[in-house]
């Protein structure tokens, strides 16, 4: 905002001041984790369970083909997770078919109890100055599904080179399991790496909608987004309440799941 102006009728009014909004390059790195393979709490095809990482790949392709409607100039590639980061696609792509045949190559493995993102914060840093040279900026979008391990990562405070927005799915809150613990942080690496607004969105409900909510948010490009504070979106459509009505289905608290 530049400031107000008089008007005529005695109000006044702002003026914005203009600017390019840049296309993106969009990383997407998936945790393959052995809980990604939990089952979620509605099956697939012929009933045939539907897993974390199933879920998480159709939200995936729901997302590219949204942003792609958007602006078709936008571009991704694709990395696992195990106990650190590695290319499962180098090649930034605008097609829907480059995302297919990342898939058929995804497979868990054991990470033996870490996850170190510094890797992950280095190419994407790596690449970002690549896409700044092309007058594009860079996000690293992270599905992370571990209950009980901390990410970590050795990154300096000072470059923020990209923005990251992070997808947690885990399990409820059990003697075995602290994902308060990995939430709060997935939530210290966001803001310590991510140059624009990110956003860090998770559930242990099981829920495959609520994930597939997730991904319709995160299309927001990072140059025009509110703090996620402030965010209101997506609407919640709830009955009249009743007396004898409980939480909400989908309210996805990590202290109350």
């Amino acid at each position: 905002m530049e400031g107000m102006e008089g008007d005529r009728s005695g109000g006044s009014r702002y003026t914005l001041r203009p600017s390019r909004i840049s296309n993106e390059d969009i990383l997407f790195c998936i945790d393959v984790d052995p809980e990604s393979l939990v089952e979620m709490k509605i099956s697939g095809p012929n009933g045939r369970p539907l897993t974390r990482l199933d879920s998480i790949k159709q939200s995936i392709l729901l997302f590219i083909n949204a942003k792609l409607t958007i602006n078709p100039e936008h571009r991704f590639a694709f990395a696992t997770l195990d106990k650190s980061a590695s290319w499962l696609r180098k090649e930034f792509s605008s097609e829907v078919e480059s995302a297919i045949a990342a898939f058929r190559g995804l497979s868990t493995t054991s990470s033996g109890g870490h996850a170190d993102l510094t890797a992950l914060f280095r190419v994407a840093a790596h690449e970002a100055k690549k896409s700044r040279a092309q007058n594009r900026i860079f996000r690293v979008i992270l599905f992370y599904c571990r209950s009980s391990i901390r990410p970590q990562h050795q990154w300096p405070v000072n470059q923020k080179l990209f923005t990251l927005d992070v997808v947690y799915l885990h399990d409820k809150p059990a003697p075995d399991n602290c994902p308060q613990v990995v939430y709060d942080a997935l939530v210290d690496a966001l803001e310590h790496v991510s140059e624009y607004e990110g956003y860090i969105l998770e559930s242990g409900q099981g829920l495959a909608r609520v994930l597939f909510r997730f991904t319709y948010i995160l299309l927001s490009h990072p140059q025009q987004r509110c703090a996620q504070d402030h965010l209101d979106i997506p609407k919640s459509l709830t009955k009249k309440a009743t007396s004898s009505d409980s939480m909400p289905e989908d309210s996805i608290t990590v202290s109350s799941q």
